[in-house]
């Protein structure tokens, strides 16, 4: 992934959602000055039409909401073509009511700006020239406004002047009111490629982990092999040395442990790479991790809390989600052990359509605010301090999250899966 990325435009759908909004201010507002000029005022301004392209313009806006809800992705081409109807629309307005005269012909210069907002310089480039074509045809071809009843010219300067004062008005609320929209959008979009990019480049570092753990798997399966061979040789030699004897006996066991655990490692890398989940009851599949937990830490005081009917429910388990749980518990066992203790406690619930796996322990708990919106590395001085890292990766790769926070007695981590994603189909909406 780039290592600078910087969003320069919001996007078509976040520029047509915002024209739908105008859309409806400017049916409006069209609407009311048009019936206030012509009842209010007395002008003899051409009713009939005026109001006709209002209600074109009425009936495009129902469309615009409808392909705005519709699945697929919205074009740019389309975004212009909306703007431009709007433009077109607004010339046509401003051809009956004075054209380049009416004190409203600077909203052609809205639609330009939005535009320079949210889409590349071409489709800015285009609705300009839109926009100045509409301007130099409306300085030459329109319909005069009509003089006010009493036909004075200081009364025709009077309502000209009234009209740039609500058009300025109009012009400050949708440049502040709309700009202000899309800039938000453009945080937001930010905010979410940051966001990727600190998962990419943790996905890295993670990967490199991996990387090396394999080649280390690789590497230490000969050594092992060559102990586990000479082991047994060694203690029929000292058979008579029974403190010897036992230390032998001790290492042996050692040996047996570390194939096995280089044995679940290649079965972990092959379960990943064949992309292939487990089928499993949740009962045994949290069974199977805390059997693997105890045999870790013979010491900790496990409390296990699973409903009966939760149980029972079938799971796709990746391989990764195990060795996420094991570490969430390993990572307790260690904070209880920080303050005296060897309680953790393991809850098993289901919120709506997720599944929560809730580990808690009895240690100092977190520090601060920050500490409960970062997770990342532990802080912790014993171990490799990536087991969290791990734990989130896991999280954001199943689309849940690993939620932090402090409880009475210490702290818990909670590892939120979406049904959706690690149940059975004809389970997960049960």
């Amino acid at each position: 992934m780039p290592q600078h990325i910087v969003i320069r435009r919001v996007g078509p759908h976040a520029l047509t959602r915002a024209l739908a909004w105008l859309r409806l201010c400017a049916i409006a507002g069209q609407s009311t000055a048009v019936l206030v000029c012509a009842w209010w005022l007395d002008l003899q301004i051409p009713l009939l039409p005026l109001l006709l392209g209002i209600g074109v313009l009425a009936v495009f806006a129902v469309f615009a909401a409808w392909r705005l809800a519709q699945p697929w992705p919205l074009r740019e081409w389309e975004a212009v073509c909306h703007i431009a109807f709007d433009t077109l629309v607004l010339g046509y307005l401003l051809y009956f009511t004075g054209g380049a005269s009416n004190p409203f012909i600077t909203l052609l210069l809205v639609p330009i700006a939005l535009t320079a907002a949210a889409l590349p310089g071409r489709s800015v480039l285009a609705v300009s020239a839109l926009a100045g074509v509409a301007y130099v045809i409306l300085l030459y071809a329109h319909v005069p406004l009509p003089l006010p009843p009493n036909g004075s010219a200081p009364g025709r300067f009077s309502l000209h002047v009234a009209g740039m004062g609500v058009n300025f008005v109009i012009m400050a609320l949708l440049l502040s009111f709309f700009i202000s929209r899309l800039a938000r959008v453009l945080r937001e979009q930010q905010k979410e490629v940051q966001r990727v990019r600190e998962r990419a480049l943790r996905g890295e570092g993670i990967l490199a982990i991996a990387t090396q753990a394999a080649g280390a798997a690789h590497e230490l399966n000969t050594p092992l092999s060559t102990m586990r061979t000479l082991l047994p040789e060694l203690r029929r030699e000292h058979a008579g040395n029974p403190l010897l004897d036992e230390d032998l006996a001790l290492l042996e066991e050692q040996v047996d442990r570390c194939r096995t655990i280089l044995r679940e490692m290649i079965a972990f890398g092959k379960a990943q790479l064949s992309q292939d989940p487990e089928r499993i009851r949740v009962d045994k599949f949290i069974h199977g991790c805390l059997e693997r937990f105890q045999l870790l830490r013979p010491e900790a005081e496990l409390a296990l809390s699973l409903d009966e009917t939760l149980a029972a429910l079938v799971l796709r388990t990746p391989a990764g989600l195990r060795h996420a749980l094991i570490n969430l518990l390993n990572n307790a066992a260690d904070a209880s052990a920080a303050n005296g203790s060897n309680a953790v406690s393991l809850r098993i619930t289901r919120d709506d359509r997720w599944l929560e796996l809730s580990v808690s322990d009895r240690g100092p708990g977190f520090d601060s605010a920050d500490e409960l919106t970062r997770l990342g590395y532990s802080r912790k001085q014993s171990g490799l301090g990536i087991g969290l890292a791990l734990a989130e990766a896991t999280a954001e790769r199943l689309s849940g999250e690993l939620v932090a926070r402090n409880v009475e007695h210490g702290a818990e981590m909670c590892l939120r899966l979406p049904l959706a994603v690690i149940a059975e189909p004809d389970e997960a909406g049960r």
